[in-house]
């Protein structure tokens, strides 16, 4: 596997749990910049029952992809990017162990990652950037205007913040949607579950779905 800009190739196999825990820790005590998971993102949630957007991005392959290709099978999607901090990284950690423990029953989930920062995150920088975790991890950029709108279907909310550096960052929504095969919102998943938890509600969602 290549390099990731933010994290070492080998990072989910031999530092998954550091990474993990340390992130905990540094957001326990509120000093991630990444995203805020507090009550303010709490009230974004969709409701339970609510159906998913139709949207069109171009995944890290540089291939269009569309709503259309998730139809019919259940899907986890997740709002991030590659230059954040903590929060991103750690979720993606989560996913690509949970995938590993749930073993061939992953290949009929799918999960996806929609950047909130297009402008950086290019097709070739998410390819980049995914070669750190499980492969079956989809990445997906777009337009701002594309963005906008998918992250509106599911009430995903980010918001670029200026840096003093003359740079930013992204704050935004931490959750991981749990889509259903009829496209219908099932609940949540986050950073802040143990692995057992995910990896159950993960297992609910595949079994619920049926084939």
């Amino acid at each position: 596997m290549r390099t990731s800009a933010m994290l070492p190739a080998n990072c989910f196999k031999c530092a998954a749990v550091r990474a993990i825990w340390v992130t905990r820790l540094l957001l326990a005590a509120s000093v991630g910049a990444c995203a805020a998971a507090g009550p303010a993102t709490l009230a974004r949630a969709q409701a339970p029952g609510s159906v998913g957007p139709s949207f069109e991005l171009t995944d890290h392959n540089g291939r269009l992809f569309s709503s259309a290709a998730l139809a019919g099978q259940p899907y986890a999607v997740f709002f991030g990017f590659t230059h954040c901090p903590d929060v991103c990284p750690t979720t993606l950690l989560e996913m690509s162990n949970a995938l590993q423990r749930l073993g061939a029953d992953a290949d009929r989930l799918k999960v996806v990652f929609v950047t909130v920062d297009p402008e950086r995150d290019t097709p070739e920088q998410l390819q980049q950037y995914l070669d750190s975790f499980d492969p079956r991890i989809i990445g997906l950029t777009g337009s701002q205007q594309q963005i906008a709108a998918a992250a509106k279907g599911w009430n995903a909310f980010h918001n670029k913040i200026p840096e003093g550096d003359g740079s930013y960052t992204v704050v935004h929504s931490a959750y991981v949607y749990l889509m259903d095969r009829n496209n219908r919102l099932t609940g949540t998943m986050g950073f802040q579950e143990t692995e057992d938890e995910q990896v159950a509600k993960l297992k609910a969602l595949i079994e619920g779905s049926g084939q």
